[in-house]
């Protein structure tokens, strides 16, 4: 696409205003009902199939496509980020009444260390058309990672703090409790950040780990910058309120990791036939409504199957439970007698 620094602009402008409105609305602290969660998810997802129906009349399929395919991955991609920031949350005991509003911010920020990812990408890939190779293989190598951790079935996870962030509290001191929604306070003589402050920088600074596999996964889809920002603009903006809605639904999500691994495994392959092209070997490519057809499909047959084994499992957990009380039951009759 040819964009114009006008539409840029208006594109960033817009979003900031829809942000905006976002925070005016939620801007007093207060648990998120799942009504509430449920209509801006929808809104979110509603915006984004204008918009992509709106690069479909002014651009043509090809561009709308890309950014359908990008926003779909990026936003299932996202769902996977969701299970860190319960981690989060829970690391840092966040109050129910101020999540939504970490959830804003972090996201935010999460936003602008993408824009400088997507940036540098942009430029990377513009001049050495060899990193594909880099970017498949690390996808491939991502995928299969996605698989042995999800076989190792690790239940018990626990944050820890990166580096910048221990850095940060080691530097400006942290208060030892929340003081409402205030990022800075005066403490013994001496400005210190609260912990809202903490629990903000981690859910942005965190999100940069998962960036370093999507941002490569939606360039392979798509190498036009303002689709790779305007996808993952409307897949992270639409984080907060899919926090809240599907909260209890992650636990149900067993096969998430699967279904992402063969996402990012099957672009990855994608990157280095594209690759391969750019290099004048005669290859077949992969193409957009194909891409976009392989990743609803896997999504899709996901979803069901996790569903069905998390059912399975509440049955057996119900059966077992119901086994243990007639046991115990007939332990007691028999001490009773």
């Amino acid at each position: 696409m040819d964009v114009s620094v006008t539409l840029w602009v208006l594109t960033v402008v817009g979003l900031a205003a829809l942000i905006a409105v976002d925070f005016f609305i939620g801007r007093k602290p207060h648990d998120v009902s799942i009504k509430e969660a449920g209509i801006w998810t929808v809104v979110w997802i509603v915006l984004a199939v204008l918009f992509g129906l709106g690069l479909l009349v002014f651009s043509g399929g090809q561009p709308a496509g890309e950014f359908f395919a990008g926003f779909i991955t990026e936003k299932s991609l996202s769902v996977d980020n969701l299970f860190v920031f319960v981690l989060i949350m829970a690391k840092f005991a966040v109050p129910s009444q101020y999540q939504q509003r970490v959830l804003l911010v972090g996201v935010l920020i999460a936003l602008v260390l993408r824009a400088i990812f997507i940036a540098a990408g942009a430029a990377i890939l513009s001049s050495f058309a060899w990193v594909f190779y880099i970017f498949g293989a690390f996808l491939i190598y991502t995928a299969w990672k996605l698989i042995q951790e999800a076989r190792a079935d690790e239940s018990e996870e626990e944050y820890e703090e990166n580096k910048l962030l221990k850095a940060a509290e080691k530097r400006f001191g942290v208060a030892d409790r929340y003081h409402g929604t205030k990022l800075w306070i005066e403490q013994n003589g001496k400005r210190v950040m609260t912990p809202m402050l903490v629990v903000m920088l981690a859910i942005g600074t965190t999100d940069v780990l998962f960036a370093l596999d999507s941002i490569p996964a939606i360039f392979g889809l798509t190498q036009d910058p303002y689709i790779v920002f305007t996808a993952n603009a409307f897949a992270l903006m639409g984080l907060r309120q899919l926090y809240f809605l599907i909260g209890g639904l992650l636990k149900k999500l067993v096969h998430l990791s699967y279904g992402l691994s063969v996402i990012l495994g099957f672009i990855g392959v994608k990157l280095v036939l594209h690759a391969l092209h750019e290099s004048g070997v005669h290859v077949p490519e992969i193409s957009i409504p194909v891409s976009l057809g392989v990743i609803c499909a896997v999504l899709a047959v996901t979803t069901v199957t996790s569903l069905i084994a998390s059912k399975k499992q509440a049955a057996a957990e119900a059966e077992a439970e119901a086994e243990q009380k007639k046991v115990e039951g007939a332990e007691k009759d028999s001490i009773e007698a």
